[in-house]
């Protein structure tokens, strides 16, 4: 935790950076930088432990040696010194997580231009609006985002979803290719799970894992439905086959459902008219969560 006294840094890291287009263009070398910091820890009275300059690489990520290898060093400082904020980072998310991570090791931060010193009341007032303003733009962003996936969702008319296609299909010219001889495989495992075969042994069976039989028969979109988050729409490419019927699956979610063993699963049904379009248990969500595409894809 920051303390409300003023500074209380003895010891500090000095971290510059510059970019080889900045160097040339503004003329912003590490040099000078160096020297501005080290007048201003001279006049602090603060011991300077460690000098970390990335040469020639961008604020945009974290993937700099020095400044991975300064926050390796995190014990052996009481807080960061930088002339500018954007020479630490110029990308809002990962300064707020450097932030965290410091207040987490109890550190400070301190930008000479800017005049934040996270060691006094004022600093530390600042960088919480700064943090606040960082994550309502964030908010705002997914929201847009899920929002305008979901309105994708509901006309069918904008296309495929564009998620990654599970097994048995390929896209071609923006189009979903079935290959027959894995989508049969894929048929024959919702047939033996409904004539009594266990993730186990189907697993055995076509050479797969549980977790990839679990996958096959709890996936939609062999049903003839993709899926966003809620939402789900009739697959309407034309050509396209679901690969079972409606019914086995309905009945596939119930045997799974009874078998599983903590009772907590709840079955996706589709409803008996077949909809172009539904939600999840047929109700309206106030609020639409913000997925992770790489790991949910829009599947389950």
């Amino acid at each position: 935790m920051f303390n409300d006294n003023e500074s209380n840094i003895k010891n500090i890291a000095l971290y510059t950076r510059v970019s080889t287009e900045e160097q040339a263009e503004r003329g912003l070398s590490l040099s000078g930088q160096m020297k501005t910091l080290r007048s201003h820890c001279e006049n602090k009275g603060w011991t300077v432990t460690g000098e970390y300059v990335d040469d020639g690489y961008t604020g945009r990520n974290t993937r700099r040696p020095q400044y991975t290898m300064m926050l390796q060093d995190i014990q052996k400082w009481d807080g960061i010194l930088v002339l500018k904020m954007d020479r630490i980072h110029r990308n809002s998310k990962n300064f707020m997580n450097m932030m965290d991570q410091l207040r987490k090791f109890g550190k400070e931060f301190i930008s000479f231009n800017e005049n934040l010193d996270t060691s006094t009341a004022m600093g530390r007032f600042v960088m919480d609006i700064i943090q606040r303003i960082a994550q309502l733009e964030s908010e705002q962003i997914g929201e847009r985002v899920a929002f305008a996936m979901v309105e994708k969702a509901k006309d069918p008319s904008k296309g495929f979803m564009g998620h990654k296609l599970p097994f048995g299909y390929k896209l071609n010219n923006h189009k979903i290719k079935e290959m027959p001889e894995y989508l049969e495989i894929v048929k024959k495992c919702f047939e033996l799970y409904q004539n009594g075969g266990t993730f186990r042994n189907l697993g055995k069976r076509f050479n797969k894992s549980n977790t990839t039989i679990r996958y096959y028969l709890n996936n939609i979109f062999y049903a003839g439905y993709e899926r966003y988050c809620h939402y789900f729409r009739k697959i309407k490419q034309p050509n396209f086959r679901p690969v079972i019927t409606k019914e086995i699956w309905n009945q596939t979610q119930e045997k799974m459902r009874r078998n599983c063993r903590t009772q907590n699963y709840d079955p996706i049904l589709i409803p008996d008219d077949e909809p172009e379009f539904f939600i999840l248990n047929n109700e309206e969500v106030n609020t639409i969560p913000i997925i992770n595409r790489a790991k949910h894809n829009y599947l389950t």
